[in-house]
């Protein structure tokens, strides 16, 4: 199959996992090509100056801080660079100047002839037109047990309400929010885990559980979970008040 990868350049998580799941898929498959957003870690377009305001006032300058060093640290490190990791395999960058949901940008993703497309941490809601490009379908990658958190920041909500255990899920894209069909679904223990190792542990299942759904449409003969909306739980982004809660319950940052 040919494969067009979704994501953004998020500096501190994707580009190892994204390395990571290139080692897996195996040669019967080929990334044809990658869009690369730039970073929106509140889940809508802001300039890096109110990134950096929002985060050290929602997180507190102790998490800014931290977080600071290790974008810096990622800038001097190649394996921390999405679009360098695309260079080092050979696949194409590529390049939209638009919405993603654009007509140019549907042609310009179009002309690679994909078969499937995948989200990994795509930053906008995608449109039928989009959902509909490939034969195969559009997955995307939830780091968590859907129907349950929905939305953003899973691995910050779970810590934040206690659960036992999270997870990662692939499904197919509809024109809901995190609302398809489950193709995979694996499960994490969260004893002891702190939000960075939970994002960490997360990220590199959900690269295999990528890998196993690529593999199962691949072969033709899967079944799907129901993706309950009556089961449902969405989640926003934490104010200060949640990040207060957060560290009030013995949850962990780092």
């Amino acid at each position: 199959m040919r494969i067009v990868i979704i994501t953004q350049d998020d500096p501190f998580y994707l580009a190892k996992n994204l390395d990571y799941l290139f080692s897996l898929i195996n040669n019967e498959h080929e990334v044809v090509g990658c869009v690369v957003s730039s970073v929106s870690p509140f889940g809508k377009k802001e300039t890096f100056f109110q990134k950096a305001v929002k985060t050290a006032k929602i997180f507190g300058l102790g998490f800014f801080t931290r977080y600071t060093f290790k974008f810096i640290a990622s800038k001097l490190n190649r394996k921390n660079n999405v679009k360098k990791v695309l260079v080092s395999r050979n696949i194409p960058e590529i390049g939209l100047a638009d919405s993603i949901n654009s007509h140019e940008s549907l042609e310009t993703i179009r002309s690679y002839k994909p078969d499937l497309l995948i989200s990994i941490a795509g930053n906008e809601i995608f449109k039928k037109p989009l959902i509909e490009l490939a034969p195969k379908g559009c997955l995307n990658l939830h780091t968590a047990l859907l129907p349950k958190y929905r939305g953003l920041m899973p691995s910050f909500w779970v810590l934040h309400n206690q659960e036992k255990y999270s997870g990662v899920s692939v499904f197919f894209v509809d024109e809901g929010i995190d609302s398809g069909p489950i193709l995979v679904q694996k499960q994490i223990d969260l004893c002891d885990l702190n939000q960075e190792t939970l994002i960490l542990k997360s990220k590199k299942l959900g690269m295999e559980a990528i890998n196993e759904a690529i593999n199962k449409i691949n072969e033709g003969d899967f079944v799907t979970l129901e993706n309950k909306s009556e089961e449902k739980s969405y989640f926003g982004f934490p104010t200060r008040k949640n990040v207060k809660e957060f560290l009030s319950v013995g949850a962990k940052f780092y």
